[in-house]
């Protein structure tokens, strides 16, 4: 049977009742079986000894359990998104919790990649838990947390921009939580490797546009504009590439290789072709072998 005492957990708020004062240090509170030390700079209202207070506990520096009547921005068991306050290559990502000190992200739970990790500024959705010694730490929040959190997206939802926070950067695809504004809590969704200009970290915020509203209520998203707006940008990026050439000229044209094209100009290879396809209906540019040539600077 549980006692009193197992019930004073890190990351759980107590009514406890003010045993005594112990200066310099504070007060002491006790559930009547354990006792826990609540220090004057975390006391947020004037108190004495008889009074009752909510508290919210957690490990002091030292190792011991502690009180604060400061309000946390997450509890034991819940799912919070908390911005990223300092990043350590070995511990992880120290997040804010409303406290004046931070929560553990440990480095274990984090990507393999560094560049997939966070940054300070973002902002992680995780779930408040313990480790093995009862000490508050977090962990990212996935599918199985988040999706009884989530709502459906409306049909109305198709091609347009939506604010979305990563929650699992993957090679073949980054999954997204989408903001729902009034809606709830936010949309699951996911941006496929095809439809990311870039790789995505844990925690970032991403503009994309909704490609797909499925059954489910989940989203298909791209970063990439719809294609006759992208063609529009990616043949005036590939024209303001051309200019900037001493002889208006690159050695990349329909027959040079995918990877080639993408980490040159950011855009799948059939994107570059439609865009050199509308240059070359329009009369601004000419393909002569491999190479592709600006006709302006030809005449």
């Amino acid at each position: 049977m549980k006692t009193a005492a197992d019930r004073l957990e890190a990351g759980t708020v107590a009514k406890l009742t003010v045993a005594r004062e112990v200066p310099p240090n504070g007060f002491f509170l006790t559930n009547g079986v354990r006792d826990v030390l609540l220090h004057y700079s975390e006391a947020t209202e004037p108190i004495k000894p008889g009074d009752v207070v909510d508290v919210f506990l957690f490990h002091d520096t030292d190792d011991r359990l502690a009180a604060t009547m400061k309000k946390p921005l997450i509890r034991l068991g819940e799912i919070g998104l908390l911005e990223v306050a300092d990043v350590h290559p070995r511990l992880g990502c120290f997040l804010e919790i409303g406290l004046g000190r931070q929560l553990l992200l440990p480095a274990s739970e984090l990507p393999d990649a560094k560049e997939l990790r966070p940054r300070p500024g973002d902002r992680v959705y995780v779930k408040l838990a313990h480790d093995r010694q009862g000490r508050m730490l977090a962990k990212p929040a996935g599918e199985k947390e988040l999706a009884p959190l989530a709502v459906r997206a409306p049909q109305t939802w198709k091609n347009e921009w939506v604010d979305a926070t990563v929650y699992k950067p993957l090679q073949m695809g980054t999954f997204v939580l989408c903001d729902a504004g009034v809606l709830g809590f936010g949309v699951i969704g996911m941006i496929h490797e095809q439809e990311r200009t870039r790789p995505l970290r844990l925690g970032e915020r991403v503009n994309v546009r909704v490609v797909f509203v499925r059954e489910d209520g989940r989203v298909n998203l791209s970063m990439r504009p719809l294609k006759q707006v992208g063609r529009e940008e990616d043949a005036e990026r590939i024209l303001a590439f051309l200019r900037e050439r001493p002889n208006g000229a690159m050695p990349y044209s329909d027959e040079t290789p995918a990877d080639i094209i993408m980490a040159k100009f950011g855009i799948s290879k059939s994107a570059f072709k439609r865009a050199l396809g509308k240059l070359m209906k329009d009369g601004a540019i000419e393909q002569r072998g491999s190479w592709t040539h600006l006709k302006e600077r030809q005449e």
